[in-house]
């Protein structure tokens, strides 16, 4: 009974962990050239590289090249950056 309380304690203090990440980012569009600096909720794994890979699906079905994942944080750091996001503040 033990073990499967513990396991049952892991599973859901991982799946808390995961719910609440993000990335903030900076991407770009041609012809003509524009930039956008922009925050997103990555649904994956919680890493630079793998919130690169989900956003730059993300921002090409709409135009959009990835520049760079600047890093990714949880929500404590979320609210600080919606005014510099603007309208791509959880867009993507």
């Amino acid at each position: 009974m033990r073990q499967l309380f513990l396991s049952l304690t892991f599973v859901l203090a991982a799946g808390a962990a995961q719910a609440a990440c993000y990335a903030d980012y900076k991407a770009k569009r041609d012809d003509p050239l524009r930039l956008h600096y922009g925050v997103a909720e990555i649904r994956g794994t919680c890493s630079a590289s793998a919130a690169a890979s989900e956003l730059r699906d993300r921002l090409a079905a709409d135009g959009w090249e990835l520049l760079n994942v600047l890093g990714v944080f949880d929500d404590g750091g979320l609210e600080e950056r919606r005014d510099s996001a603007g309208e791509f503040y959880l867009r993507y």
